[in-house]
């Protein structure tokens, strides 16, 4: 049975506070200031740009060496929750495991990672 916005909602906001909590502090400052928003799935806006609808997370902004270099966006992480839970193919522990790993993909792309650094730590 698939859940409730709120039951995904609550179940990903808590595994972000407790990844967050998890990091060393060198990591936890910045990332502390780092708004997480939470969708269901990419809108249409993000599907015109050439984005995968069944995409779990996206960083956007600039990172945080360049901050208020050239986005007009501020930095934030989108979490698609829905994404997320039909990747678990509806198993709670895969769902959690997977918003941990993608808040921690979209973490490093906001602290300078590119996709090799990212690779390279296990957070393809």
């Amino acid at each position: 049975m698939k859940p409730t916005w709120s039951e995904l909602l609550a179940a990903a906001r808590g595994e972000v506070v407790e990844t967050l909590g998890a990091l060393p502090q060198a990591l936890r400052d910045p990332a502390s200031s780092l708004p997480v928003v939470y969708e269901r799935r990419p809108g249409p806006s993000l599907v015109a740009d050439g984005l995968e609808p069944d995409l779990l997370g996206l960083f956007v902004g600039d990172a945080h060496p360049d901050e208020g270099q050239s986005s007009p966006l501020p930095p934030q992480i989108l979490l698609f929750l829905e994404n997320i839970w039909d990747f678990a193919e509806g198993d709670w522990d895969v769902f959690c495991e997977e918003v941990q790993t993608t808040y921690l993909h979209e973490l490093g792309h906001y602290l300078g990672l590119d996709e090799i650094d990212l690779e390279d730590r296990g957070l393809d």
